[in-house]
């Protein structure tokens, strides 16, 4: 009798589905007394219909003859400020995503019961409500179908009158918090590709449609705020206006994939709504401020980030519309007549076919003089070519940036043939002779804009520089195109500097790591000289704004090495840019691994192991010079300093003399050679000073190992005072340690010798045009 008293309940039988569904409705109010009894009902219930759904149909028939779905719309009417909310939209929403049966969705979503939980009248108070609830109206959506969807929708005749799902979720479109707002993107896609023409006539109808309008509105908005963070200049630092720059970047590239993804649907009424919002609140209202020469009142965008939308607009959304709308509004006023009338003439030209948009918008915002009333629409609002103007211009940024929008549009599918002719980079293209491509037309002009570029000094940053480069390639790839006498000078120009700047680099702090950031190096620029215009990201443009000569102290190890990487990285380039005009490819890293470095080293440092010693090791005296050092925690000790130097590697030992082997000592602190400065003391001639570099470079992993400069903590240089029994040994020691240092450095000048000769990477017989590189 006990035992069966205490027998246990099948939590899963119909039987105790019945009784729960009974223990909910005996509920008459909700409160905070009951609502714990309350929430474990409506968990009870939704494991029981889950499994009910796979394994015992018997079950979901109970849900349906009792109604459950009803009850748990009971349940909320009747809370009294109990928060049942959240844990009833949470486990409905974990039902209905593991619903798998058909029958049992359409059910669900039909008798107006979703509908009812949907516009019940939630206290979205800054709780974790409306979390529960936009998942709960995404779990909704990912069940819809074209059978379904008809059950969500009121309909009045023809039309859709009422949408509550769609509707109520546009109400968190903008909401603060990352997670809603991709919840509401997902449903709202999760709508668009379902088939159904009334519902497609409902959104892109006002006032639903509304919301394409208020995506562009603050789309611009964030535009706008981008510019701000671009031309700040003393608000942040460069690192915090970097990470604020990508942040905000992002947000706009997600907002544009967004589109993208609405456009792929391919609906004929959404494509048409979402582009005409594109071309008529973003892309007219940054193309006709950028396209004019009269100054801006202060409400505009700054060209640098109007370009750049514009290209990320090109990239991300592109399409026939957009893309030819941009096309044709750039290169209009470089038609010749017959083109323009050629273009004229064809009515169904999508930038023609668009122009009434651009026309209506420039007049609400602009007043017309006496002048313009008997012009045409193109000449009063299409001003005289300044995207050349830009390209020319003594603005890097600016330059770099026009440059790149027209190659990306010149490498769009969906460029109309005429307006491809005109940016093409080949003599023949589109049945179109070559006069009318204007970069082949200005084609030395615009190498010599880049070439000016590329030999600037600073504040041009490497990064400026490899971009740089990047066009250079990206133009001279086509065949037909070479650089004339007056940029081929430029080019020797600007490589002999580079050169000039490595020679001086070996007397700097790190000249022992020139060969091993060549290599590390290497491939890095390679890969970015061969990125393809559509893969690479329009972010660099705006990074030109913000990017600095390193702060700090010059003379320090740390600016030093900063400096020496964007110097290595600058020659680097210009030997690629070398091989690629002489021959027409660039160098292998294989070529850069056949170099053989010949140590300088004596005879008796290779056969005591000096170069290969490290800490604790024991090595021999021989070369060893006595002096005494100071340590914080261990006081002044006598030891021996022994300076040594093998191929491109140096070290400078302090050794203790072993305490049972006369001849023996061990390593007790290793410095690298380079950069150590030795100086004697002006008051006292028996100390000698010197610089140690308090931090080594790490090496980024992966494919292509580059180095870290981003991630370094700058540090004070160390200093080390070493005390000699007397002047000359101190000077002994000094010098010793200059010709250990010398013998370093004449390795490491060695090694790049290969590098600087003319012959490297290709004879000058096979240079173009008989023209001999430096």
């Amino acid at each position: 009798m006990w035992r069966s008293l205490w027998r246990s309940i099948d939590r899963f039988s119909l039987q105790y589905f019945k009784h729960v569904i009974n223990e909910l409705q005996k509920i008459k109010v909700v409160d905070m007394h009951n609502r714990e009894l309350v929430v474990d009902l409506l968990q009870s219930i939704v494991e029981i219909v889950t499994y009910g759904d796979r394994q015992d149909s018997q079950i979901f028939e109970c849900f349906m003859e009792h109604q459950v779905l009803a009850e748990f719309v009971r349940v909320l009417k009747i809370s009294k400020n109990s928060r049942i909310e959240a844990p009833l939209l949470q486990y409905l929403s974990i039902m209905i995503q593991n619903m798998d049966s058909e029958y049992a969705i359409y059910y669900c979503l039909s008798n107006d019961y979703v509908n009812n939980i949907i516009t019940h009248p939630y206290k979205f108070d800054g709780g974790d409500l409306a979390q529960y609830y936009i998942s709960f109206l995404r779990s909704v959506s990912n069940k819809i179908n074209g059978d379904t969807l008809c059950l969500l929708v009121k309909v009045h005749g023809d039309a859709v009158v009422s949408f509550p799902l769609y509707s109520e979720a546009l109400k968190f479109a903008q909401h603060g918090e990352k997670m809603i707002q991709t919840a509401i993107r997902a449903l709202t896609l999760n709508i668009y590709n379902v088939s159904d023409d009334m519902v497609y006539q409902f959104i892109t109808t006002p006032p639903v449609a509304s919301y394409f309008s208020d995506l562009i509105h603050n789309l611009k908005e964030q535009c706008t705020h981008l510019d701000n963070l671009v031309h700040a200049l003393e608000e942040m630092g460069v690192n915090q206006r970097r990470k604020e720059l990508l942040l905000k970047t992002d947000r706009i590239v997600d907002d544009l994939y967004y589109l993208k993804d609405i456009l792929c649907v391919g609906e004929s009424r959404l494509s048409k709504v979402v582009t005409q919002n594109v071309l008529n609140l973003l892309l007219i209202p940054i193309l006709h401020p950028l396209l004019h020469s009269r100054q801006s009142d202060g409400s505009n965008l700054s060209p640098i980030t109007s370009l750049y939308i514009v290209s990320c607009l090109i990239q991300v959304i592109g399409g026939k519309s957009i893309v030819n709308y941009v096309a044709g509004v750039l290169l209009y006023p470089y038609m010749s007549l017959s083109v323009r009338e050629a273009r004229e003439a064809c009515l169904s030209s999508t930038f023609f076919s668009n122009f009434n948009d651009m026309e209506k918008s420039s007049c609400s915002t602009e007043s017309e003089g006496a002048e313009s009333v008997n012009e045409s629409p193109l000449h009063r609002h299409l001003p005289e070519g300044r995207i050349l103007d830009f390209i020319l211009s003594d603005n890097h940024s600016l330059s770099l940036a026009s440059l790149f929008l027209l190659l990306t549009l010149a490498e769009s599918k969906d460029l109309e043939d005429l307006l491809a002719s005109m940016v093409s980079l080949s003599a023949m293209q589109h049945g179109m002779v070559m006069e009318e491509s204007i970069l082949v037309k200005f084609m030395p002009q615009i190498l010599n804009a880049l070439l000016n570029v590329l030999a600037s000094e600073p504040p041009t940053t490497v990064q400026i520089k490899w971009h740089t480069g990047w066009f250079l390639r990206k133009l001279l790839v086509f065949q037909g195109i070479r650089l004339d006498e007056h940029n081929f000078h430029l080019f020797n120009t600007s490589y002999e500097r580079s050169c000039i700047c490595v020679e001086k680099e070996l007397d700097g702090c790190w000249f022992d790591h020139i060969m091993d950031v060549l290599r590390n190096e290497w491939a890095s620029c390679k890969t970015a000289l061969e990125e393809s215009s559509q893969s690479k990201d329009p972010l660099f443009l705006l990074e030109f704004t913000i990017c600095q000569i390193a702060d700090g102290d010059a003379t320090s190890s740390h600016v030093a090495w900063q400096r020496m990487v964007d110097v290595v990285k600058v020659f680097i380039l210009h030997l690629q840019l070398k091989a690629f005009i002489s021959k027409g490819e660039f160098l292998e890293k294989s070529s850069l691994d056949s170099i053989v470095v010949l140590p300088f080293d004596s005879a008796k440092n290779l056969a005591s192991g000096l170069s290969s010693a490290s800490f604790g090791s024991e090595v021999s005296l021989g070369s060893g010079i006595p002096c005494r050092i100071a340590f914080s925690n261990a006081g002044i000790r006598d030891i021996y300093l022994i300076p040594v130097a093998r191929g491109i590697s140096g070290k400078l030992l302090l050794v203790e003399k072993h305490p049972f082997r006369s001849q023996r000592g061990v390593v007790i602190a290793i410095a690298p050679l380079a950069g150590l400065s030795p100086k004697i003391d002006e008051d006292q001639p028996t100390w000698l000073h010197l610089r140690i570099r308090e931090f080594e470079p790490r090496i980024n992993g992966g494919k292509n190992r580059s180095y870290n400069t981003k991630e370094f903590i700058q540090v004070a240089d160390g200093r080390w005072t070493i005390g000699f029994p007397n002047a000359k040994s101190c000077g002994a020691a000094r010098l010793a340690i200059l010709e250990e240092t010398s013998k370093q450095r004449s390795s490491v000048r060695n090694a790049l010798g290969p590098l600087f000769q003319n012959d490297y990477g290709g004879g000058s017989s096979d240079r173009q045009d008989g023209r001999a590189l430096v």
